[in-house]
């Protein structure tokens, strides 16, 4: 069987979980989002600092991916999301891996790649890291500097796996056309 996989991936602060929650739902297609996935993980696992964080963000992606791989598997179609990383960017090479997932079993994927204004965005970070549901798991121990914040996006410019991309500025939400995104979607599961 061919499955189908819907990777939502791109800037922090962008909106992808939000928007995998709507899709999931309009689609009646299950869905794995890597800051949740993490908070699952570390529930029972105290995390007090970054470099544990980020091991443990390596580990939630190897689970995604036994996740995402098990329904593939069996011709059923999966909604991810996370800043998935490419190659170079650090030890796992992210992108690569779903790309090689998807090769494996001659998967067709749909990427909605969120991106932004890097200000407007490091704003919405600043914000949400402040959320006591980020968790520890999810939190940066340090506040990371416009600049840093900045570098960490354009590293995740380089994300391509393949198949249909779809740009998605969530700059401004109320300049987004959702429904018209979703209905992409569904025409791609249904396919």
């Amino acid at each position: 069987m061919n499955g189908k996989i819907i990777v939502v991936a791109g800037h922090l602060a962008a909106g992808k979980s939000t928007f995998v929650v709507q899709l999931s739902k309009s689609l009646n297609v299950p869905y794995l989002v890597k800051d949740t996935f993490k908070i699952a993980i570390c529930t029972s696992i105290p995390i007090t600092n970054r470099d544990e964080g980020s091991r443990f963000s390596a580990v939630t992606f190897d689970a995604i991916m036994y996740a995402t791989e098990r329904l593939i598997e069996v011709g059923y179609p999966i909604i991810i999301e996370g800043n998935f990383m490419p190659a170079g960017v650090k030890k796992i090479d992210e992108a690569g891996a779903i790309k090689a997932l998807c090769n494996k079993y001659n998967c067709r994927s749909l990427t909605f790649k969120f991106i932004g204004d890097s200000q407007i965005l490091y704003k919405r970070y600043i914000e949400r890291n402040r959320l006591p549901e980020r968790g520890d798991a999810n939190k940066d121990f340090t506040e990371p500097t416009f600049d840093v914040f900045d570098g960490y996006c354009r590293d995740l410019d380089g994300f391509n796996i393949g198949g249909e991309t779809i740009i998605v500025d969530t700059t401004d939400f109320s300049k987004v056309d959702f429904d018209s995104h979703i209905e992409t979607a569904r025409l791609f599961i249904n396919s």
